[in-house]
């Protein structure tokens, strides 16, 4: 059989094996999670690097990351995003292989599909092509670039340029729309450059040889740097054995090397540096391929989403590549001062779609209090979010919902600032609130860090917000109190176990109103008082884990507590804020043991990015972030021995003695040799310069954990909040 062998560069160097390093990317399968429904990338990639290479297939449905396991293939292509829905995106640069006539078609006008309507299909808007020999050679060459829009996140104009090489000799014709422009084969000689404005575009390379090796580079910013590309990263000498071990080598040196264990276990190994990998793909590090703006500042796109990663992928994407994270803040500030927005959502150079809140805010805020310096400019930060939080985005008239931007910035401030509440003229109104909520505390936070005591209090007492969407008349299965809609009138009937579409213009965004009333994080002690107290509040949170209690909304499947969406993440954790660590070591061992599996339908629903993936390590080391506060709730490790590598020199070493399969439970724990009653950590403890956890577990529920609650920052006067988030501020 003819095979055609694809080489590419992936990331802005190639990287050598390590002599004696450990293989560990054996276990990270990377087709974990690309059916049923979870959307993974299953090609190939380097760590937050720009190029995925892999196959498009269509079966008539949105083909998210290019991929479905059954499906018409229509070739491979340059770049892919993972673990995402809502419209696909990228699908471009495509190279279709024939073995029947030995051909090559290289079409500049192929995207990925969309079937969902809404103005989110993506569209070839143009391009060109030339095809060039080589000097002194048989062989040709192609360059060219694609202008392209939409995708999920309804981008403007986006243009690659891309640049295709060869290693034997061809014949090739052109094609635009339906018609050839050459009528023969070309053996030799120089073809002029094919434009096109909407027609179909691209060439045909015939071959005489049944193996044939492709280079491939691309870049937004000319051909010229994606011919760079290939010759600094891909040379013409180099076989795909050696850019298969070069790619190995950087997933082993950069990111597998993070987390050691002595564990045997596989499958335990499969999990854990599957999902690794996973959280490593997006956001991609596109620095120096920016082509809106001249800045010496990082540049990281395909942000999908702050909501989907905020409380999960991000505080773990912190501890695992800290270089990396302070670019990604610093990325994100740059953007404000280039496109006056940080929006929840960014892919090919724009910005969109937000989905709730800014909660590009609770990720500076998180980085902010943990001590992420460096060479962020916190000023120009905090302008940034002043702006989310101040300033209503101008409405770009999505489909999905008209009410307002999804762009960028928080389209139902008006109510916000007016009412202190949102009405109903603006979707998924009641979510929102509870984000908007969040989004301000953060403002407070990073307020009170800057000196900025005016707007701390400000914007402290608006994250107070939340409680005036508290309806204690919404009652559902004997309990009473639930987040609900309300407008000018007064609050909404609403059945506290349906969202109705759940979609955006809804009163809730992909949750329950059942679910969103535990997720004002910052303000524990108040949601904890007007459930009914910490017994009630354990009452409801079991029901929430029951079996068999109905919704109705049937995609969440046969408990209230949904996996596979992020509004659920936090929730196995919340038992700890009232001191029963054994129930949150209970339902999220449950959780990550029943939903998540090494396979490719592993995963609960949509990887979003990798969140899933994140959500899953963060079961594995046994602790879970309060994203925005510098506190970690403690689970229960899966491994008897775990080292993390924080970098500088520090590392966490995490030790549980008796860990099994049945045998999980915490009967006791130290903290830097210190015996320890608390259901929490604090970032100093065990991050700020390392630190040490040490289990003994076992088959038994114990409430070991009867000291001090978990801070509730959100929830006192302004003067006692003040002194308390100032006490886990770090010293400048």
């Amino acid at each position: 059989m003819w095979t055609q062998k694809i080489l590419l560069p992936l990331a802005v160097y190639a990287a050598a094996f390590v002599v004696g390093q450990e293989d560990r990317a054996q276990y990270a399968l990377t087709d974990t999670g690309s059916t049923n429904g979870g959307n993974t990338f299953p090609g190939v990639a380097r760590p937050l690097g720009m190029v995925k290479l892999g196959p498009d297939l269509y079966t008539g449905t949105d083909s998210y990351s290019g991929y479905q396991p059954t499906g018409n293939f229509t070739g491979f292509t340059m770049l892919h995003e993972s673990g995402k829905g809502g419209a696909a995106k990228y699908g471009v640069v495509s190279q279709m292989p024939s073995n029947q006539t030995k051909n090559v078609l290289v079409d500049v006008s192929h995207v990925l599909a969309s079937y969902r309507g809404q103005g989110l299909e993506q569209h070839f808007l143009g391009g060109n092509i030339s095809v060039e020999r080589e000097e002194d050679s048989a062989r040709f060459f192609y360059t060219g670039f694609g202008t392209y829009d939409n995708g999920w996140n309804r981008a403007g104009p986006w243009t690659v340029y891309f640049c295709g090489r060869f290693n034997q000799p061809s014949t090739y014709k052109t094609f635009l729309g339906a018609d050839f422009v050459t009528d023969d084969l070309v053996e030799f000689g120089e073809e002029p450059s094919y434009e096109s404005k909407t027609a179909r575009l691209g060439a045909v390379f015939s071959f005489t040889e049944y193996s044939l090796v492709s280079r491939v580079g691309v870049s937004l910013m000319s051909t010229d740097q994606a011919c760079s590309n290939i010759e600094d990263e891909i040379t013409d000498d180099m076989t795909l054995e050696d850019a298969r071990d070069a790619t190995r080598a950087a997933w082993n040196t950069e990111v597998f090397s993070k987390v050691s264990t002595s564990e045997t276990n596989v499958t335990k190994l499969k999990q854990l540096y599957t999902a690794m990998y996973f959280m490593h793909l997006l956001p991609t590090n596109k620095t120096g391929e920016n082509t809106l703006r001249e800045s010496d500042e990082p540049y990281y796109d395909d942000i999908f989403t702050f909501w989907d990663i905020y409380r999960s992928l991000t505080p773990l994407l912190h501890i695992l590549q800290p270089e990396y994270y302070e670019e990604l803040i610093r990325s994100m500030v740059d953007v404000w001062r280039h496109d006056g927005w940080v929006s929840d959502a960014r892919s090919s150079l724009h910005n969109g779609a937000v989905q709730g809140g800014t909660n590009g805010d609770i990720v500076f805020a998180d980085a902010y209090v943990k001590g992420v310096r460096g060479k962020v400019n916190w000023e120009d930060a905090f302008s940034a979010m002043v702006k989310n939080a101040e300033v209503v985005p101008e409405n770009n008239n999505d489909p999905r919902d008209p009410t307002g931007s999804t762009k960028e910035g928080r389209s139902a401030l008006r109510d916000w600032l007016d009412l202190g509440f949102i009405t109903p003229r603006f979707g998924r109104s009641v979510s929102r609130a509870v984000e908007y909520s969040v989004n301000d505390f953060s403002l407070a936070t990073v307020a009170l860090g800057l000196g900025r005591l005016g707007q701390f209090q400000t914007y402290y007492k608006r994250s107070h917000n939340w409680r005036n969407h508290w309806n204690k008349d919404m009652s559902a299965l004997n309990f009473t109190g639930f987040l609900g809609p309300r407008d000018r009138d007064g609050f909404i009937a609403q059945d506290p176990l349906s969202c109705g579409g759940c979609y955006w213009q809804d009163f809730y965004y992909q949750a329950l109103p059942w679910e969103y009333s535990f997720n004002a994080h910052h303000d524990i002690e108040t949601m904890v008082e007007l459930i009914g107290g910490a017994e009630q509040f354990v009452d409801r949170l079991e029901m929430t884990f029951t079996p068999g209690v109905s919704s109705g909304n049937a995609q969440f499947g046969h408990t209230l507590f949904n996996p596979g969406n992020e509004p659920s993440f936090q929730t196995p954790y919340l038992y700890s804020y009232v001191n029963r660590q054994d129930l949150t070591v209970q339902r999220s061992r449950f959780v990550a043991k029943s939903y998540f599996r090494p396979t490719p339908n592993g995963l609960p629903g949509n990887s979003d990015a990798g969140a899933m993936e994140s959500w899953l390590l963060w079961n594995m080391i046994g602790l879970y972030p309060m994203t925005g506060q510098p506190i970690f709730f403690i689970g229960s490790p899966w491994f008897s021995d775990l080292t993390i590598d924080l970098g500088a020199g520090e590392k966490l070493e995490i030790t549980a003695e008796g860990v099994g399969e049945t045998t999980f439970y915490v009967q006791s724990l130290k903290v830097n040799g210190e015996q320890w009653d608390k259901t929490w950590v604090s970032w100093d403890d065990i991050f700020a310069q390392g630190g040490k956890l040490e289990f003994v577990l076992g088959k038994e529920q114990t409430e070991w954990a009867t000291g001090d609650r978990q801070p509730s920052p959100g929830s006192h006067s302004v003067g006692e909040a003040k002194k308390l988030i100032s006490r886990y501020l770090p010293e400048e």
